[in-house]
């Protein structure tokens, strides 16, 4: 396994290798990796002559600082993880190698920079105004304008992403189509502790207590989904609100159903529509998402 730091070299070795035709799977992360992203990587490997893994921490998808601060760099550990699973390539650029200082001085003023689409028009229609682009303001751009950076700098036959964060994928797979790269986005299963707990880099944020609690987030998903078959929407919704509120160290942001192809959200279940519960809360000073489909 190699590590890279720089864009050219990157793609000097990725050339040689699709010259050779050799096919490039990809996994983007922010670093801080647990077994989520390694199953990832270990999919890629499994259907592709070549893994790129990037870490990356995006400072433009953050809308507070605080968190871009807090967010752990562990490239030493994470490089080990990638080195056990046989990962070919990490690539692990500095903020000036991925961005202009135009650019991120338009992030810390707040204004869209859409020069990442080359001109085309990107048009997300809900996908980045409900739920955690609703909590967010900004943070789906930003998610977008790195993926589509990496995406033209590795130039992958598959790019690999886990459904925990179900409305990026949703993001990601919009982009990808509007401006037509030739990528294959694949979904993976959420991958999950023992106890259910959705396996998450914030997750070590968690103290003890707080983490001994987590866990109520996919016992009230898992139950939201069995009660669907005899609840409605505004039940199911009721009920998971209920559920949290039990919990004092537990503050819900939002729980919501919606169409799982749209994200538009839905006031009934139909047998023709395939839904997702989506539900992000803060517990302690770590804010967790969740999802299931129904």
């Amino acid at each position: 396994m190699i590590i890279i730091n720089h864009i050219q070299e990157l793609q000097h070795h990725l050339n040689i290798a699709k010259s050779n035709g050799k096919t490039i799977g990809f996994v983007p992360t922010m670093g801080a990796l647990h077994q989520g992203h390694i199953e990832l990587v270990k999919k890629s490997i499994s259907e592709n002559n070549i893994t790129v893994c990037s870490i990356f921490v995006n400072p433009t998808q953050f809308n507070d600082l605080s968190d871009l601060e807090k967010y752990p760099r562990t490239l030493e550990n994470d490089s080990k993880l990638l080195a056990a699973v046989n990962c070919n390539i990490v690539f692990a650029p500095e903020i000036m190698e991925m961005y202009t200082q135009k650019e991120l001085d338009l992030k810390i003023k707040n204004i869209e920079d859409k020069s990442w689409t080359d001109g085309k028009a990107v048009d997300f229609g809900i996908l980045d105004k409900v739920m955690e682009g609703a909590q967010r303001p900004g943070h789906f751009n930003g998610v977008a304008q790195v993926v589509s950076k990496l995406f033209r700098i590795v130039q992958p036959n598959k790019a690999y992403f886990g459904q925990k964060d179900f409305q990026q994928l949703a993001i990601i797979r919009s982009m990808t189509k509007q401006l037509e790269m030739p990528i294959e986005i694949i979904a993976c299963a959420i991958v999950r502790e023992a106890d259910g707990l959705a396996m998450s880099s914030r997750n070590v944020r968690l103290t003890e207590k707080e983490r001994s609690i987590a866990p109520l987030i996919y016992k009230t998903l898992s139950a939201v989904k069995e009660k669907a078959h005899t609840l409605s929407v505004t039940e199911l919704k009721s009920f998971a609100e209920k559920q949290i509120a039990t919990e004092p160290l537990m503050q819900l942001e939002y729980f919501e159903i919606a169409n799982a192809e749209t994200l538009e959200i839905i006031t009934e279940l139909k047998s023709n529509t395939t839904a997702v519960a989506c539900i992000a809360l803060k517990l302690g000073n770590v804010r967790l998402i969740d999802n299931v489909v129904i």
